[in-house]
C-alpha cells in the first residue's frame, strides 16, 4: 500500500482500536499491521503527539510475560477526534468510489 495512505489514516485507525479497548503500543502495531503493514516506527510518535494533545492518556500495567506495559486509553476529546476523522473518511471514500466509478464508466 502506498506509504502516503497508510499515513494519512494511521492516527484515525489509531484512535478507532483505541475506542475499542486499551492498548499497548505494540499491540497496536500488531492489530493494524494485520490489515495493512506499518513498522513501530511510526506509531510511537504519534501516541506521543496524541498524549500531548490530550487524545490519550497512558497508565502502566504489569505484564506476565515481562517488564510492565504502557497502555494508551482513549479520552473523550479522543472520541471526538476519531468521530470526525472517520466522518472525513466516509465522505472521501464515497467521492474517491464516484469518482473512481467515473472514471471506469468513461473508459467501458
Amino acid at each position: 500500500m502506498n506509504a502516503q495512505f497508510k499515513k494519512g489514516v494511521l492516527e484515525m485507525c489509531v484512535l478507532v482500536l483505541l475506542g475499542e479497548k486499551d492498548r499497548y503500543g505494540y499491540e497496536l502495531v500488531q492489530d493494524i499491521s494485520h490489515r495493512f503493514e506499518i513498522s513501530e516506527g511510526s506509531i510511537y510518535p504519534l501516541l506521543r503527539r496524541l498524549r500531548d494533545e490530550g487524545n490519550v492518556v497512558t497508565y502502566l500495567q504489569e505484564s506476565a510475560e515481562g517488564p510492565a506495559r504502557k497502555y494508551y486509553s482513549l479520552t473523550a476529546k479522543g472520541g471526538i477526534i476519531r468521530d470526525e476523522l472517520v466522518a472525513e473518511w466516509q465522505e472521501f471514500i464515497v467521492a474517491v468510489n464516484g469518482l473512481l466509478e467515473g472514471v471506469s464508466h468513461a473508459e467501458g
